[in-house]
């Protein structure tokens, strides 16, 4: 098992290694489209509506990079991937980011030459079971059978808890939030263990959501944002400062509503002169139009709009802000200066 992991993960790093010269951007200009890696689908951050038209948290994050870059947040191409594949279609250059509930961690961002770019959602993984169950701790899952996804963080994630409360459980290994919803609904297994928003996503989607629990331990911290391959430094920043863009917009209080407005003519504020291309050049050390950011933020709105829209607590998903509220109201949720 040691020698097949490494063997994957050689892999993947020679894949990077190969493609790491390319100069990302102007592929995607020359193809006229933005390729981006999405979860298979997960209600709330990036699945298809009636229409097959992609929708989610972390699907706005791909729109407001196209936007950035071609000027339209439509020029995406989605690709679902799964937790087994995503590193390989990333590494390889079959896609140009990653915006798929991907958890930064060491290894990935070190061994398998990823470059994570910030964190657009603060998540930790959690349980959820049946009420009827009668269960209301994690600690008292000795001996259930755990749907839990191939190839993802919470393997370790759900080993280690296990052992650390000298538990034992019984794993059913699956490939997609698809699968793993319907193996749970058929009772194949007692529990599903994934992040905590994907649950939420998960149980919104069920016909009686009343009648699942998710149970309160939180077991591992799942910062998750989108990932770029090591090597083309330039793409890079078009992707991080997009998505800081979309922080510091909220932050300053500029929205899709007002940003027609603020962008018309420079005003008061400096930074936002400076995000929005009134003033300064930022735009211009990107390799960008001066109103990258303007067109960024009218994708689909500030992060705040982002995620109200998409997963906050008036929609079904029905998240709080929690940690990933602005950092001046408590959150983790924290841009650097434009400036």
């Amino acid at each position: 098992m040691k020698k097949s992991v490494l063997l994957g993960a050689m892999t993947v790093a020679g894949l990077a290694a190969g493609v790491a010269s390319a100069a990302t951007v102007d592929d995607i200009k020359a193809r006229g489209a933005l390729n981006c890696g999405v979860t298979t689908g997960l209600v709330g951050f990036a699945a298809p509506n009636a229409e097959g038209v992609w929708e989610g948290f972390d699907v706005g994050v791909c729109r407001a990079v196209a936007a950035a870059v071609l000027g339209d947040p439509m020029a995406v191409e989605f690709v679902p991937t799964t937790g087994k594949t995503r590193f390989t279609a990333l590494a390889s250059g079959e896609i140009d980011m990653l915006a798929r509930n991907t958890t930064w961690t060491f290894s990935r961002d070190v061994d398998l030459k990823f470059t994570f770019l910030g964190v657009n959602y603060y998540d930790g993984q959690g349980f959820m079971v049946p009420k009827e169950l009668g269960v209301s701790s994690a600690t008292e899952l000795d001996g259930a059978t755990v749907c839990i996804q191939t190839g993802t963080t919470t393997e370790l994630n759900l080993a280690d808890f296990f052992r650390s409360n000298g538990i034992s459980y019984n794993p059913l290994p699956i490939e997609t939030n698809a699968e793993a919803q319907q193996q749970y609904l058929a009772g194949a297994c007692d529990v599903y263990t994934t992040d905590a928003s994907g649950l939420a996503a998960t149980r919104a989607t069920f016909e009686d959501p009343s009648a699942h629990v998710v149970l309160p331990e939180i077991v591992s911290k799942e910062p998750l944002g989108p990932l770029v391959r090591h090597g083309d430094d330039a793409w890079g920043d078009i992707v991080r400062w997009t998505l800081n863009a979309l922080i510091t917009a909220e932050e300053l209080g500029v929205s899709s509503e007002n940003i027609g407005e603020l962008s018309a003519a420079a005003g008061n504020n400096p930074e936002v002169n400076r995000l929005l291309g009134t003033e300064g050049n930022l735009g211009e050390m990107l390799g960008l139009d001066a109103n990258w950011a303007v067109n960024a933020i009218s994708a689909g709105g500030n992060y705040g709009e982002l995620f109200e829209d998409n997963i906050g607590e008036s929609t079904a998903i029905g998240l709080a802000r929690g940690l990933n509220a602005q950092w001046k109201d408590g959150g983790l949720i924290y841009s650097p200066p434009f400036r």
